[in-house]
């Protein structure tokens, strides 16, 4: 039953990650056609937004060192195919196969930068201001991603002041969107809308701003509702639920695509996916990897079937 909430967006752009932030920990390699298959069903299902793969070493993240191969297989898609760049070698590489948005990647606390990138948090940023310069000069979108927003596994809880900081030297930076993750999934609504509310005063506005939530304890629907009202309108989200951080042991499956839909299909929030054909991609997925989706919604459409 659809009930509309009018003081909601009328229309939410999904930014899905299932390819990259989705598989980057599987353990088991997993084909490159069977990910580039991946990628066209998900586009085919509506989705507009693919995050494709990362142009990262190798030793790093072993499940996405054939980015070179697998990029050209999609890339004449009709939906947008970002990419991770974690340096200008990265850039370099996204580049030369005829990538239009890239993505990089910082953190809010010390801790996870030390342990994802090897550099305190404004080493981090400095490395990134050239990718981001660059980019922009070469015409491309960038997005900036930022890590442990409310809390890290190290540190605790995170001062809003210290994500503020970090998020607006991003914005100051060019970056296009910026999207703030709960990368161990201990955010609650009301630790949102503070953050939200004060990036707005500093600054940056929540037409700027995208939420990518982690499920740990069942906060990532809730939390999502918290930014709609705040006005986000980009929701990162993983089909099947897939995903997790190779440097936070405790952060679990992303926010599962087919379960945002179905909240804004209810809300009579248009996304333009189709929600039976997600779950299929998302069933055929899993049957790929030999386990079950964690996906709630996933598991209820397909045993209806």
């Amino acid at each position: 039953m659809v009930v509309p909430d009018p003081s909601l967006p009328a229309r939410v752009r999904i930014h899905e990650v299932g390819p990259r932030d989705g598989l980057q920990n599987e353990k088991t390699a997993v084909p490159t056609e069977v990910k580039a298959e991946f990628i066209r069903r998900l586009a085919a299902a509506g989705l507009p937004t693919v995050e494709a793969t990362s142009f990262v070493h190798p030793k790093w993240v072993p499940q996405l060192a054939d980015a070179e191969a697998l990029f050209p297989l999609v890339n004449g898609l009709p939906v947008r195919l970002p990419v991770l760049v974690p340096n200008e070698r990265g850039l370099d590489r996204a580049l030369a196969l005829g990538a239009r948005e890239v993505a990089v990647f910082a953190s809010a606390t010390e801790s996870f930068a030390k342990a994802n990138l090897n550099r305190t948090v404004d080493e981090a940023l400095a490395m990134f201001e050239p990718v981001v310069v660059r980019a922009i000069e070469a015409g491309l979108k960038v997005r900036g991603y930022l890590s442990m927003c409310f809390g890290d596994p190290w540190e605790g809880a995170v001062p809003v002041e210290r994500t503020v900081r970090v998020t607006k030297a991003l914005a100051d930076m060019g970056c296009d969107e910026l999207s703030l993750g709960d990368t161990i999934g201990v955010a609650t609504p009301g630790h949102v809308q503070r953050l939200l509310a004060e990036l707005a005063a500093a600054g940056v506005p929540a037409s700027r701003i995208a939420v990518h939530f982690h499920d740990t304890y069942g906060q990532a629907l809730s939390n999502t509702l918290a930014a709609l009202r705040h006005g986000v309108t980009t929701v990162d989200a993983s089909a099947g639920g897939l995903g997790g951080c190779p440097y936070a042991k405790s952060a679990t499956g992303n926010l599962a695509t087919e379960d945002l839909v179905w909240m804004l299909d209810g809300l009579g929030i248009e996304t333009g996916v189709d929600l039976a054909a997600l779950t299929a991609t998302s069933v055929w997925m899993a049957e790929h990897l030999g386990r079950p989706s964690p996906s709630r919604t996933v598991r209820a459409l397909s045993h209806k079937d």
